[in-house]
């Protein structure tokens, strides 16, 4: 069988007995890096007794055929550097191939960056989506929001340091300055920090520069404030009728009600083909 194994995110002692065991006992072991998971087993003191195969973003398609060929035999363990296998890590090709080869998949469950930041940050987790890495260009990032503009769940991304604060403009201009929002960076280690405010207030704070691995949770759209976009359109089409334009009308009352000018904008277009 193929076995899927969740591996500690930043603090060893998140490592589980199966986990440990599993490491321990594997004959071979698929690694996103085979340097880490040596890493890994050291901070653990165990020793590896597996072929280590590596299995990354590069070369998943390629060593298919080979991995299945293992799992059809002996099982066959995968980790990735941190986290779960097949979430934003490689894993996903080999899950389905397994399937489809009728393989059995099983999984070794354990820490999650998604779960733990989505449970530190204060917002709805009744309903959540995973929506991964952001983009980096700014009109991908721009189109990749637009695209979750009504969404109404808790939205969870993956973000690097150094783009953080670029994304979370983004996402501002889109969302509106008002929208509530959270970062989680070093979740499980020794600094482990959770910012939590506005996306205004998380714009300044990324301006900081925080270090680390990120996590950026935002609230889903409430049906209150979709509804506020419709009374904001009356105020926005009666600025039209004193003279000004319809984009300086628009940024005026998104700016006054704390909006997004992107969702206001959008909102005044569909209302006249209404």
């Amino acid at each position: 069988m193929l076995i899927l194994a969740a591996t500690p995110i930043g603090n060893l002692a998140d490592a589980s007995k199966r986990l440990i065991q599993a490491l321990t006992e594997a004959k071979v072991i698929a690694a996103e890096d085979t340097r880490m998971v040596q890493k890994l087993a050291q901070g653990l003191g165990i020793e590896l007794n597996a072929r280590l195969i590596s299995l990354n973003d590069h070369n998943e398609r390629e060593k298919v055929d080979q991995l299945v060929a293992i799992a059809q035999n002996e099982d066959l363990l995968l980790v990735s550097d941190a986290g779960m296998p097949t979430i934003s890590d490689p894993g996903f090709v080999l899950v389905r191939a397994m399937v489809q080869a009728g393989v059995e998949v099983s999984v070794i469950p354990g820490p999650s960056a998604v779960l733990a930041a989505l449970a530190v940050a204060g917002l709805p987790t009744d309903r959540f989506s995973f929506e991964g890495f952001i983009p980096r260009k700014e009109s991908e990032r721009q189109e990749f929001f637009k695209k979750l503009i009504n969404e109404e769940r808790t939205m969870v991304f993956f973000e690097t340091a150094n783009r953080l604060a670029d994304s979370i403009t983004s996402a501002k201009a889109i969302f509106g300055e008002q929208r509530p929002a959270s970062v989680s960076r070093e979740l499980t280690k020794k600094f482990e920090e959770t910012f939590r405010g506005s996306l205004e207030e998380l714009a300044e704070w990324a301006n900081l520069t925080p270090k680390g691995e990120l996590v950026l949770v935002i609230a889903g759209q409430t049906e209150k404030a979709a509804a506020n976009l419709t009374e904001l359109v009356e105020i926005v089409e009666a600025l039209r009728g004193s003279g000004k334009s319809l984009k300086d009308a628009v940024a005026v009352v998104a700016k006054l009600a704390g909006v997004s000018k992107s969702a206001l904008y959008d909102q005044t277009i569909a209302s006249r083909a209404e």
